[in-house]
């Protein structure tokens, strides 16, 4: 069975390849987690972030953005001090900053999901790369979220990082044509 070459190195990376790279999302808890990972993975690599992933989970109340909403100093200070996150002070300031967001793109758009899917009129982009060297790390619609979020007030969330962001949650599907899940992720 064939994968996109990333995702053989581990299997942490190849389970989250097979189950959720590429799947278009539509439920705002995910979007909101991958929102706030995808901003920590800043500088940084996808495994980084998928080892600390049950500590974020747990950190952030389960990615409950109405739960995050009510964080402060205090869980600031006790985040800083977890090991099991990036103790970035900026970044993790940043993603309380992107919950405030997060929830008010919720009630002017009826869901976060509403308002990311339109940037591509509810379709998945399907690219037919033969090679991740062919994967750009931006593109013109990465750089249209990322504008339009920073306008808004996100923090650590450049094209580069939207982009990855666009094919973690299935808006792009950018599996290599001979990935098994290319086909499989174009049927969802």
């Amino acid at each position: 069975m064939e994968r996109c070459a990333w995702a053989i190195k581990t299997p942490l990376e190849q389970d989250y390849h097979d189950c959720e790279w590429g799947v278009p999302q539509h439920d705002d808890r995910i979007l909101y987690e991958f929102l706030i990972l995808e901003s920590m993975q800043a500088g940084l690599s996808w495994r980084t972030i998928l080892q600390k992933r049950a500590n974020y989970r747990q950190a952030y109340q389960g990615f409950d953005p109405l739960k995050v909403i009510h964080f402060g100093p205090k869980e600031v200070e006790f985040m800083l001090q977890n090991p099991g996150l990036i103790r970035n002070r900026a970044k993790i300031e940043g993603s309380l900053e992107t919950t405030k967001l997060f929830l008010n793109i919720q009630e002017s758009h009826g869901s976060f999901a509403n308002y990311l899917w339109n940037f591509v009129d509810g379709k998945p982009i399907h690219n037919q790369r033969k090679t991740l060297k062919e994967a750009p790390t931006t593109t013109p619609l990465s750089d249209q979220l990322s504008k339009d979020l920073k306008k808004r007030g996100i923090k650590f969330f450049g094209s580069t990082t939207a982009y990855a962001f666009l094919q973690a949650i299935g808006v792009v599907n950018d599996h290599v044509v001979t990935c098994f899940r290319h086909q499989e992720v174009m049927k969802l």
